[in-house]
């Protein structure tokens, strides 16, 4: 099973047609079709069902998409290592949750990077849970995310932990002096989806059973433009919310009859990959 298969799988799987397919691989529609056909036998399960316009994934299908996903993934991250080896003193595979990077590490990996030029540091920001996965595929080294990680192979720590502060549009002037429970419901709340453990679960049992919200997302530096200069309202943690408080654009509100809890960031990895870490960074 070779990567150029996998590639050509993966790429109908997103076309879902033999000649587009073609044409984004630069390859004749025939080549297609034999590397499908070879997957197929070698696999000895249907990945299509095919018919005269386009083609659909099987169930067996569906499943190898994911490892074809992973395969992929993970040829390319070794395969840039090794190129990199020549090239840098060490090399960091990271991933992150965006916040935490907003946050916390894009600081602290711009310091190195002057310290350290020839160190390579490789990216991923992604959801806390499809980054444990690629952490456990081996394709990221540490990752930090708002999800813990409780396996005997795995070292996982506290890497911060940030208060919330409930935030609105700095021309919003309504509760300067601090808004109840009660009120905070009867105004437009924005959920942010943070998978945050007990914070999540904190913050929609402030609203009333199965409440809708106008506005729900699961990354909540993306929500920060349905605040500015609207009477709208959101929990952020607090290291987010600072700058843009002290640009004027947001306006912390304070809290009459209620508090938050922290929001737990974790730092994940095998031991020897954290303690390369804490030593640099």
């Amino acid at each position: 099973m070779d990567t150029e298969s996998l590639k050509t799988f993966l790429s109908l799987c997103n076309t879902r047609n033999y000649t587009r397919t073609a044409g984004q691989l630069f390859v004749a529609q025939s080549t297609v079709t034999k590397r499908i056909n070879d997957l197929e036998k070698e696999l000895q399960v249907p990945l299509f069902l095919r018919n005269n316009r386009s083609v659909t994934l099987t169930p067996e299908g569906e499943q190898f998409y994911v490892y074809a996903q992973k395969m992929i993934e993970l040829t390319n991250s070794s395969l840039s290592e090794i190129s990199s080896l020549r090239k840098f003193d060490n090399q960091y595979r990271i991933g992150a949750a965006d916040s935490i990077y907003d946050g916390h590490l894009a600081p602290l990996i711009l310091q190195h990077q002057k310290q350290h030029p020839r160190d390579s540091i490789k990216i991923t920001i992604g959801l806390s849970s499809n980054l444990l996965e690629q952490l456990q595929a081996n394709i990221l080294d540490i990752v930090f995310t708002y999800l813990p990680l409780n396996k005997a192979d795995y070292k996982c720590d506290i890497f911060r932990q940030d208060p919330m502060v409930l935030v609105t549009s700095y021309e919003n002037t309504r509760y300067v002096d601090g808004i109840t429970q009660q009120l905070l419901m009867q105004e437009n709340y924005l959920m942010c989806n943070f998978a945050l453990q007990d914070v999540g679960h904190f913050i929609r049992n402030l609203f009333p059973r199965y409440h809708s919200f106008s506005v729900e997302i699961d990354d909540c530096s993306k929500i920060i433009p349905f605040l500015i200069g609207q009477n709208n309202y959101t929990f952020l943690p607090e290291d987010m919310a600072a700058p843009y408080i002290q640009d004027k654009q947001l306006r912390a509100i304070p809290l009459a009859d209620f508090q938050t809890p922290v929001i737990n960031s974790y730092i994940i990895g095998k031991k020897a990959k954290i303690k390369q870490w804490n030593e640099a960074f």
